[in-house]
Parts: structure tokens; C-alpha cells; sequence
């Protein structure tokens, strides 16, 4: 049966991209023709929301997805979250892959709340959920995922540079990312679509090419969020160890390289959507070189 990370894939393959834009949108990453007239919450909310509308008119044909993450909306209270809702709106009129950036979970009854919450009508095709409460926590999350065909993407061995603080730790001899990965593996497996890909994925960071190539090598139905190219120090090179042997299975997220690409160096005095769309298009050529080199 057909799953949403089938969706998915066939997007990818469709662009020739396996590159997800992370709309981390701050204000600061705005021209000052946008934010000169910003004096309040909801004047900010909305100069980022037309911000987003317009990265994603240059994006659309050449990314499959964007990600949008909730911190950067939920800082201006109600008019932020109205700012994320909107932009998410926009993005599936435009025929993108949606994902919220989350985080999610808690104890059963009120991981059913968060569960219907994001996984219901929102909108978005995915959400990042956090695997920390273990499967009564999940479980909600997997059922939206079966009735309303949307997916989840589970952390398990993240990009940040202390993470390895927890999910290094080893459990019986194995480091815990491998553990949570067994379970990832196990709970997606009654959502396994015609791509042979799970609805229930892993965030798996570009990081790590050692620890995301043992993942991929164990865990052939899990598909993988690879955050960390970019402005974390990931790069084509080492997302390339998230991909199968068809260079399928991962789409890598890039958020400041793209939508603040108009304040670097090498995009400079482009305009922010047209900076944007170059360094998607940049992005896409490194990681096909990398994936194909492999």
C-alpha cells in the first residue's frame, strides 16, 4: 500500500533533489525593505510569513519539501503560530512535502493530543517526534499516521555536537542511537510502503557519516531527515552515508544555507528568493556528485 514517504520519494525523483529547505525563518534574515516597518509581534509575523510565501514561489519546482520549524513561529506568541500554520497552507497549495519540525511526545493521553494536533487536518505530511516516552508515547503518533496516511520522523542520532552525550551511551555494549533505531525499525513496520520505506522514519544527522552508514546498513526500511549540511559542518560528502545503494532513502535538510543564502559571500547582491533558489540548486548538484561518487 501507498505511504506518504512513498509521496515522497516520487517528489525527490521528480526534482532530481533530495534536499528539504528548512524554513527557520528569523527576522533578521530579511531585507530591510521587509523589517523597516516591523514594531510589533504580529508586524513580524506576517512580514515573515510573506518572506516564506516567496521562497517557496522560487523553490517549488526545485526542492520536494520544506520543513518548517515551530521555535521560530511560537517566539511571537499567537501570531507566530498563526504565521506557521499559514506558511504550511501555502506550501501544500504549491504541491511541496510538508514537514513540522516539532519535536513531539509525551505520556500516552496527551501524545493523543499532540498526535491529532499535527496529524490530523494540519496539513503537514510529517512531524518530528521525539522517541524519549517509548512505544505508549509513539503509539498515538503511529495510528494518526495509519488513519490520515502522514509520517513521523523519530530522533535518533541528531546533528548537534552534545548529542553524543546521550545517545552515545551504551546499552548492553550497543550505543543507544542503535537501540532507538531497533525500535524505530520495529514500530514502522506495519507502514512499510511500495518504496519499501516506513512511514515511521529517523532523524539521522549529516554529521555523523560513521554512525549514519551503520544505521542505514542495519535499518533498510527506515527512511532518513538528515539534518546538519550546511551551517553545522555536514556536507554532500557525508550526507552520502544516509542513502541506500539506489540513492534513495534520505532527504537532507538545509535551512540558513538556503533561506539567509542572500547574506553570504558567494550569493551576494542576488535578491533573497533568487539567492535562495541558487543555493538550492547548488546544494542539489552536491549531493547527486556525492551520492553517485559513493
Amino acid at each position: 500500500m501507498k505511504n506518504v514517504t512513498d509521496s515522497l520519494i516520487e517528489k525527490i525523483e521528480k526534482v532530481g533533489n533530495p534536499t528539504v529547505a528548512g524554513l527557520d525563518t528569523r527576522i533578521e534574515f530579511l531585507p530591510e525593505s521587509m523589517r523597516k516597518n516591523v514594531k510589533s509581534g504580529s508586524d513580524a509575523a506576517k512580514a515573515i510569513v510573506e518572506y516564506n510565501c516567496a521562497l517557496i514561489d522560487a523553490l517549488k519546482d526545485i526542492v520536494p519539501s520544506v520543513k518548517i520549524q515551530s521555535a521560530y513561529y511560537e517566539m511571537y506568541a499567537h501570531y507566530g503560530v498563526e504565521a506557521f500554520y499559514t506558511t504550511a497552507a501555502y506550501a501544500v497549495k504549491n504541491g511541496l512535502n510538508v514537514m513540522a519540525d516539532v519535536k513531539r511526545n509525551d505520556i500516552g493521553a496527551t501524545a493523543e493530543a499532540y498526535a491529532a494536533a499535527y496529524l490530523g487536518r494540519s496539513g503537514f505530511d510529517y512531524i518530528t517526534v521525539n522517541p524519549y516516552p517509548g512505544y505508549d508515547g509513539i503509539k498515538p503518533f503511529i495510528d494518526c499516521c495509519s488513519q490520515n496516511g502522514k509520517g513521523i520522523f523519530v530522533l535518533a542520532r541528531m546533528s548537534n555536537p552534545s548529542a553524543a552525550q546521550i545517545q552515545n551511551l551504551k546499552v548492553d555494549g550497543v550505543p543507544l542511537y542503535i537501540k532507538v533505531g531497533e525500535l524505530i525499525g520495529e514500530w514502522g513496520n506495519s507502514l512499510i510502503g511500495e518504496h519499501g520505506y516506513s512511514a515511521v522514519g529517523a532523524v539521522v544527522g549529516a554529521t555523523n557519516p560513521a554512525e549514519a552508514r551503520e544505521l542505514r546498513e542495519r535499518f533498510s526500511s527506515v527512511f532518513f531527515l538528515v539534518p546538519g549540511y550546511g551551517a553545522q559542518g555536514g556536507s554532500g560528502a557525508t550526507a552520502a552515508a544516509a542513502f541506500d545503494g539506489k540513492g534513495s532513502g534520505a532527504i537532507v535538510n538545509n535551512s540558513r544555507g538556503i533561506i539567509a543564502a542572500h547574506m553570504t559571500e558567494r550569493y551576494k547582491g542576488m535578491g533573497f528568493a533568487q539567492a535562495a533558489r541558487a543555493a538550492a540548486i547548488d546544494m542539489r548538484e552536491d549531493l547527486v556528485k556525492a551520492i553517485n561518487a559513493r
